[in-house]
């Protein structure tokens, strides 16, 4: 996760990083609550708060700030799939209808242990954007466990090595002999 760390190109959407694809782009109407705890004990969370786009993609969550707006604290936020520590869709009696997002931070990337953000879309239906974006989350998360097993799988030795590494003889006459409760005529 990282605020303002998304490079943009001439016309203020987010370059793709490797073969990063685009799939879901809101392009304006989304408004954003960045919530950040304080690092001191007892201090006040900062809220940060503006309106423009978010770009789903198939390895993070983008916001970008719209145009026109001046200079904010929150010009950009890019949030790895794989750090969406968990989403919960709110559906407040008297109120439009978030998606309430809790972050994993990243070391340098500007926030800090439990950050939350909030995303409403003012333009459309909120449910076609959380299922989609419930879907890459998982899939990000099961290749991402997938890298994982495939990197603590131990390493594989030829029964040859593991023959004449061995002191002592196998003993297989052993272990071919019928079990003692054996039905009558049974041959190992």
């Amino acid at each position: 996760m990282a605020l303002n760390w998304v490079t943009l190109n001439d016309t203020r959407q987010p370059v793709p990083i490797g073969e990063e694809h685009n799939v879901m782009v809101i392009g304006t109407g989304v408004e954003m609550v960045l919530s950040v705890p304080s690092q001191q004990s007892g201090g006040t969370p900062t809220k940060l708060k503006e309106t423009g786009g978010i770009w789903l993609t198939d390895q993070r969550l983008i916001f970008v700030r719209g145009l026109g707006t001046g200079h904010s604290p929150l010009d950009t936020l890019s949030i790895p799939l794989a750090s969406l520590l968990s989403t919960s869709f709110q559906q407040p009696t008297f109120s439009a209808n978030y998606l309430l997002v809790d972050i994993k931070p990243s070391l340098g990337g500007g926030l800090t242990e439990g950050a939350k953000a909030e995303i409403r879309l003012k333009d459309q239906g909120m449910f076609g954007f959380v299922s989609a974006l419930e879907k890459m989350r998982e899939r990000a998360l099961f290749m991402k466990r997938e890298s994982a097993l495939e990197d603590e799988l131990p390493l594989y030795t030829s029964p040859s090595t593991v023959a004449s590494s061995s002191a002592t003889p196998l003993n297989i006459s052993a272990t071919t002999r019928p079990p003692a409760d054996a039905p009558p005529g049974y041959d190992a």
